[in-house]
This record gives structure tokens, sequence and C-alpha cells, in this order.
């Protein structure tokens, strides 16, 4: 059974209460995003400075080179986060031009997997043909890419099924969604080591953007796109000349 992850406010309540609910969970999802990013940066000055405080024979020895893995971790977490939330932020007030074009599933997601680290989990592809979406590129990028990145969590084998019907249903599975996986973070929620805490409200985002949908479904994470149709001209339309 499909189940879709929201926190709309009941119908009927009052403006008052509804506004406040609001303005408390963005003021934790906030909190949530600024400790995601004050830890690893943190521990990348930290490591700046201790480097920086090393003799040149020892920056260039193990000590250094440990170091230097350790903040480029670091790094790279809080550009993750930052690139996320930022996305997550333009994408709430329409910030961003979102041009659609009919595309190639099974190129988008060629790219995506060469683009992997090496070491990252295998991942299966099976489609039902050859499929066309209409969508942005990028958006459809950053979402496709966040949702392998979930279900590879933990090293877990990704596996991805894309079915055509009125629509593109895309299903990736692998790592078990959380309960509430879709529902933005706040204070208090898990953090990820590798800076993905703000990947699925990325892709839910993205998702509705593309004129589509995200949710939880049995096998995993389902992301519904339009798909693209050859036009047939009506039995009684006229011939061109």
């Amino acid at each position: 059974m499909e189940r879709e992850q929201s926190e709309q406010p009941k119908t009927g309540s009052d403006p008052k209460d509804v506004a406040a609910d609001a303005n408390e969970r963005r003021s934790g999802y906030l909190g949530f995003v600024a400790h995601e990013v004050r830890n690893p940066l943190s521990t990348a000055l930290w490591t700046a400075e201790l480097l920086a405080r090393m003799s040149p024979e020892e920056r260039g020895g193990a000590r250094g080179d440990k170091l230097s893995a350790m903040c480029l971790r670091s790094l790279s977490r809080v550009r993750q986060l930052v690139e996320d939330h930022f996305l997550c932020e333009r994408l709430d007030v329409a910030g961003i031009p979102v041009r659609a074009e009919p595309l190639s599933l099974g190129e988008v997601v060629e790219a995506l997997l060469e683009r992997r680290p090496a070491d990252a989990p295998p991942v299966t592809v099976e489609l039902d043909g050859p499929i066309t979406v209409a969508a942005d590129r990028s958006l459809l990028e950053r979402a496709i890419e966040a949702l392998l990145a979930v279900a590879g969590s933990d090293g877990t084998p990704v596996r991805v099924v894309a079915r055509t019907g009125d629509d593109v249903a895309i299903s990736v599975s692998g790592h078990a969604p959380a309960p509430g996986a879709l529902e933005d973070p706040r204070k208090g929620s898990a953090s990820d080591p590798k800076g993905r805490a703000l990947a699925l409200p990325v892709a839910r985002r993205a998702a509705a953007a593309l004129r589509g949908s995200l949710i939880v479904s049995d096998a995993g994470y389902l992301l519904t796109l339009p798909r693209v149709r050859a036009y047939t001209p009506p039995p009684d339309s006229p011939a061109e000349p």
C-alpha cells in the first residue's frame, strides 16, 4: 500500500494555530540545518588549524594525510548540505525557472551512474523500454541522484524500475525508508554522515516542481513524472496538402 507523507494542517483549523504550527516547523527545520552545517564546519576548521600549526615534514606525513582527508570530508559534507538547503529554499518560492523538455530517462540515469563514486553501492536498472519524460534535466537529475543516495545508504544495493502508463512511475528501492522519511527534518532528527540529510526534501520539492509526485511505497520510493506522448492526429483530420 502506497502512502504519501505530508504535513498539511487539518481542514477547519484556526488560522492562528495553523500559522503558529508552520512557524514551529520552520524553526525546527532551520535549527536542524544549522546544527548539521555547524558540526562538520567546526571539524574542518579544527583540522585546518592543526595542519597550519604542524611542521612541513609532519604535514606531509601520515598524520597530515589523515587530517587533510578529515578536513576534505567535512567540507564536502557542508557543501552538500548548503547546496541542498538553498535548492529547497529556491524551490519553495518558485525561484528557479523550470524548463521542461523531452528527456530519455535511460540516458539521464546512465549519466548519473557514470558520475557515482567507485565505492558506491551497485545499482540495477530495469526500464520498460525506451522512456521519454517531460522534465527539467537539472531538477530530474537532482531528484533521482538524491533517491539513489538515500536508497543506497549503508552500502545497500539499489534497484531502479521504471514503468509507463498514463505517467512514468520510477521505483527506487534499497535501504528501507524511515517513518516520516519525506517530511522535512527538524531539530533532533537523525544526522547523515555524508551530508545527505536533506536529500529527500530536495527530491520531494523537485518532483512537485516537475509536476510529478514522490511518495513512499512498499517497494521504497516512487517518483511519478509526466511522460511525453507521440502526437496522433484524429482519424477524421484532413490530410495535409
